[in-house]
């Protein structure tokens, strides 16, 4: 069952993520999905906080790099999709050694990513709407993420 809550600002879009990272345990798969500017990269910087990545620690977009590693409590890997354009490219990234990994992956542009590579994960959906604000969406696929989203939901109540 999805979950969905009306962020008013980048603050609390990031407070939404920076709950979500210390609820998660290693081995997770994270799809963001939502136009430009709707604030994932925010979502990671707030979920890579509260995986206890440094505050020192630039997170920013891989949009050039399409991998940025992080150490905080577990590993994790900021994977953007958003100049992909073939699957040769999709393969040359060998994404299967982050995905299956004890990490977290973080993979922004998920939309991008085939389907039938993942079976259990949780995406997040990034939306306009009026405003600054942001409609954040969390719609697990699997059991273990529904836990997820349940335990989230729980510590987040707006």
């Amino acid at each position: 069952m999805h979950w969905a809550v009306i962020s008013r600002s980048a603050e609390h879009t990031r407070r939404l993520g920076n709950s979500l990272g210390k609820l998660l345990q290693g081995g997770e798969i994270i799809g963001l999905v939502g136009e430009l500017g709707t604030g994932k990269t925010c979502f990671v910087r707030g979920l890579t906080e509260g995986l206890e990545v440094s505050q020192e620690t630039w997170i920013r977009s891989p949009t050039f790099t399409l991998v940025n590693e992080y150490h905080g409590r577990l590993p994790i890997y900021h994977i953007d999709l958003y100049r992909i354009e073939s699957t040769d490219e999709l393969e040359e990234l060998n994404l299967r050694e982050y995905l299956y990994s004890n990490g977290v992956s973080l993979i922004e542009w998920f939309e991008y990513f085939p389907a039938d590579q993942v079976d259990d994960h949780l995406e997040i959906e990034l939306a306009y709407r009026e405003g600054s604000k942001r409609q954040v969406t969390f719609i697990p696929h699997g059991a273990r993420y529904e836990e997820l989203v349940n335990a989230l939901r729980q510590t987040n109540k707006y």
